[in-house]
């Protein structure tokens, strides 16, 4: 066990953080999180929607390579369903969505003291300037879709008056 986050939104079951690949060989691994989560408590097109609204998906930022916008699918079925969902979200942006539909091919999980790194110590520096931002965001646009008890650890860090 690398050690797991606790889940965010209602219908997910299981975070954990760390390094994806997918089944193109010429591709490195990139930050990502291994998202287990119940299709008929939150879809897949929900979740990307969260995803796109919540992590500057029309950004070309210099660490782009290493913080790619991407969907990760283990099911061949899903590879049309979640470039469907994109192109349907695109219409949300004025920019282009930078989000890329993969076939997932592995993952390495991060090191333990990596899990649930915000809920660990809401107060780092880090978690203030990148991570609030994107809870904000998501508290803002799917607040029906953050779990009760995750809402509390946010209003108690002082981020979000809701």
């Amino acid at each position: 066990m690398h050690g797991r986050c606790v889940s965010l939104l209602k219908g997910v079951s299981d975070v954990v953080q760390g390094w994806v690949a997918p089944v193109t060989d010429d591709e490195a691994f990139v930050e990502g999180v291994l998202v287990t989560f119940d299709e008929a408590l939150v879809s897949l097109r929900e979740l990307i929607e969260i995803h796109v609204h919540t992590h500057s998906a029309t950004s070309r930022h210099s660490l782009r390579e290493r913080y790619r916008s991407a969907v990760y699918v283990t099911e061949k079925r899903d590879l049309a369903r979640a470039n469907e969902a994109v192109t349907a979200l695109q219409a949300d942006f004025s920019d282009p969505l930078l989000t890329e539909v993969c076939e997932f091919a592995e993952f390495k999980p991060s090191d333990p003291n990596m899990q649930d790194y915000f809920y660990t110590d809401p107060g780092r520096p880090f978690c203030q300037a990148r991570i609030v931002p994107k809870l904000e965001r998501l508290l803002d646009r799917f607040n029906e879709k953050v779990a009760e008890e995750r809402k509390v650890v946010i209003k108690e860090s002082g981020q979000h008056d809701q």
